[in-house]
């Protein structure tokens, strides 16, 4: 008996680690991905269809988003003070956010999204904007989010961003996509990016504690320390892409996209 009770210690201890592995790895994806133009969706689905990980989907989105969420607002808390002193700019990036805030709510709520989390799609949308991306960084450089963030160009980006509920569109990228096409220039691109995800995660994050209404959420430790693994990997994301961005172009991610497009048809239509 004391051989088997020593089994069974094991056993729970090796599942244990086993779901921090699987934790870390997927707080990884969610941090890195969330704020560069590579889609989180579309990495974190590839993982559920190639892996058999049995973390709750539920509570792992809840803390996953929730981490990134807080590393947005903390590193660019100072910010954030200052937006929320700008009613002009504050009203802007609210009004960006509403088109996708109304239509995901809509798609989310209708199931109308599952029928789109597949490779197939992912493969398609992973190379399609990943060439509109290509295209949009070589527009010229003329405009800056002080001087230039206007009504209509906020609500260009905010209506491209509703592409963003598509896997593999990446909701950074169409941003940064859109916000290129009207020649800001990449550092601004990415800024606007970021001050529109904290909406669009908040919303994340309202949606998944809404649905874990219905069911037994344990916030324990592994619950913390995904929100934990995310905040880090985000933050370090968001700083150094910042960054990347000053210094070069987004080839890398173009690159990066069609190199897994390939491999995404060649897994789908096999």
């Amino acid at each position: 008996m004391p051989y088997l009770g020593n089994l069974l210690t094991i056993y729970l201890e090796s599942l244990m680690i086993s779901k921090y592995i699987e934790a870390s790895i997927l707080a990884f994806v969610q941090g890195f991905s969330e704020f560069i133009p590579v889609s989180s969706s579309a990495h974190l689905i590839i993982i559920s269809k190639i892996s058999n990980f049995s973390i709750s989907s539920l509570q792992l989105d809840i803390s996953l988003h929730l981490g990134s969420l807080l590393a947005i607002i903390f590193y660019f808390r100072k910010d954030l003070i200052n937006i929320l002193g700008n009613k002009s700019l504050l009203l802007l990036i609210i009004l960006g956010s509403l088109p996708l805030v109304i239509v995901g709510y809509f798609i989310y709520t209708s199931g109308l999204i599952e029928n789109l989390r597949n490779l197939k799609v992912i493969a398609w949308t992973t190379l399609i904007f990943g060439i509109l991306l290509f295209i949009a960084d070589r527009s010229s450089i003329k405009n800056k989010i002080d001087t230039s963030l206007s009504l209509k160009n906020i609500l260009i980006i905010g209506i491209f961003q509703i592409l963003a509920v598509i896997p593999g569109v990446s909701r950074s990228g169409i941003i940064i996509t859109a916000s290129r096409f009207l020649n800001f220039d990449r550092v601004d691109s990415s800024k606007i990016s970021f001050y529109l995800s904290i909406p669009a995660l908040a919303g994340a994050s309202i949606l998944s504690l809404n649905d874990s209404m219905n069911e037994n959420i344990d916030l324990n430790i592994l619950f913390l320390y995904s929100i934990i693994f995310s905040f880090i990997v985000s933050y370090l994301t968001i700083k150094y892409f910042l960054i990347y961005v000053k210094n070069f172009n987004l080839n890398i991610f173009v690159y990066y996209r069609t190199f897994l497009a390939l491999i995404l048809f060649v897994i789908a239509y096999s």
